[in-house]
């Protein structure tokens, strides 16, 4: 039985239909790119959540396909920003309640704008961390960003 995470919880609030499917972590393998041939699903589907600043906005939260790269400049202009950088990894857990490898867009501990990806329109499903290593959710692109708030926008290129 997966045990419930403050994501799911928030899913179940808002009555938000979706999967969670654990698998086995291995610290020397955290990438989407790792986690989605461990669910089976494919790399188009998993997304990733970074945490950034913004100089104008401060903490920004940004969801992209798990095998693109995050797009600062791309990021800034959307978040109406001049600047963005992704925060310092030792930030993250103090910012959001979340670990690397486990960070949701879900459910963190202060509730930030989130941009999305645009290419999440393009997948039925979409997966994301249920928020801890080990645990993803699955949705639909429409629920993750009725749940967040999410705007989307073109944030990523391929690596």
């Amino acid at each position: 039985m997966v045990q419930k995470t403050n994501a799911a919880r928030l899913l179940d609030q808002l009555k938000i239909t979706y999967e969670l499917i654990e698998y086995e972590v291995d610290e020397a393998g955290l990438s989407a790119v790792s986690v989605a041939k461990k669910i089976n699903l494919p790399i188009k589907q998993v997304y990733k959540t970074l945490v950034a600043r913004g100089d104008k906005t401060g903490v920004i939260l940004a969801c992209i396909p798990g095998d693109y790269e995050l797009d600062l400049k791309a990021l800034a202009s959307l978040s109406g920003n001049k600047k963005v950088d992704t925060v310092p990894l030792k930030e993250v857990q103090p910012l959001t309640g979340y670990v690397r490898g486990g960070v949701s867009p879900v459910g963190t501990k202060k509730k930030y704008p989130l941009y999305v990806d645009e290419r999440i329109e393009s997948v039925e499903r979409v997966s994301i961390s249920a928020g801890v290593r080990g645990c993803q959710m699955v949705l639909s692109p429409a629920d993750l960003l009725r749940a967040t708030g999410g705007r989307c926008g073109n944030i990523s290129r391929s690596n």
